[in-house]
């Protein structure tokens, strides 16, 4: 497993050993004991998650408040989509500043996003299966969102706002600079 850091500190990409053939392809997706070896501060993970989607798309911008934050490590199984962390850790010099990333079926990519992030990811293909792993057990009261257009985070989800499909929750969320008025 090779660990890529990214222009956040502690938000790592990993890209896992395959081993293929003329049958197909083999990897470990996660072993706990070499996830510790290889990044001290990943957690122990407690809820994995699998979701199914259409190209357009976006889910996000989501976190767990505290004390349910979570950490995610999030992977494609098929398809392809853009996937994206904001850092929401106050004092944090980056504060603010987001790191996408495609994952897709075909580049195996995973992705550790630490507490204290929103996280969310647009469907860049037909379809999509998208699993992730969760550091803490989803608490509806402690959920939060960032507006994913939010003009200050200037995210660049690969769509055109035109083909973007939202769930009714996702199109209400705060701006970034409402949110910090509420902390």
């Amino acid at each position: 497993m090779e660990i890529i850091k990214t222009d956040i500190e502690g938000v790592l990409m990993l890209k896992p050993r395959i081993f293929g053939d003329d049958r197909g392809y083999f990897y470990e997706s996660y072993n706990k004991a070499l996830m510790k070896e290889l990044v001290p501060q990943m957690p122990e993970f407690v809820q994995d998650n699998q979701s199914y989607s259409t190209y357009g798309v976006v889910r996000g911008l989501h976190f767990q408040k505290a004390p349910y934050a979570q950490a995610k490590l999030v992977r494609v199984v098929s398809g392809k989509v853009l996937d994206v962390a904001v850092d929401l850790r106050p004092g944090s010099p980056t504060y603010g500043r987001h790191v996408s990333v495609e994952l897709s079926g075909e580049n195996h990519l995973q992705f550790f996003i630490p507490e204290g992030f929103a996280h969310g990811f647009s469907v860049l293909s037909p379809e999509v299966v998208f699993q992730y792993k969760c550091s803490a057990f989803y608490n509806k009261e402690s959920e939060g969102g960032i507006m994913f257009n939010d003009p200050d985070l200037g995210i660049d989800w690969g769509l055109e706002e035109k083909d973007m499909i939202l769930s009714p929750k996702d199109k209400l969320h705060p701006t970034f600079r409402q949110y910090t008025e509420t902390l």
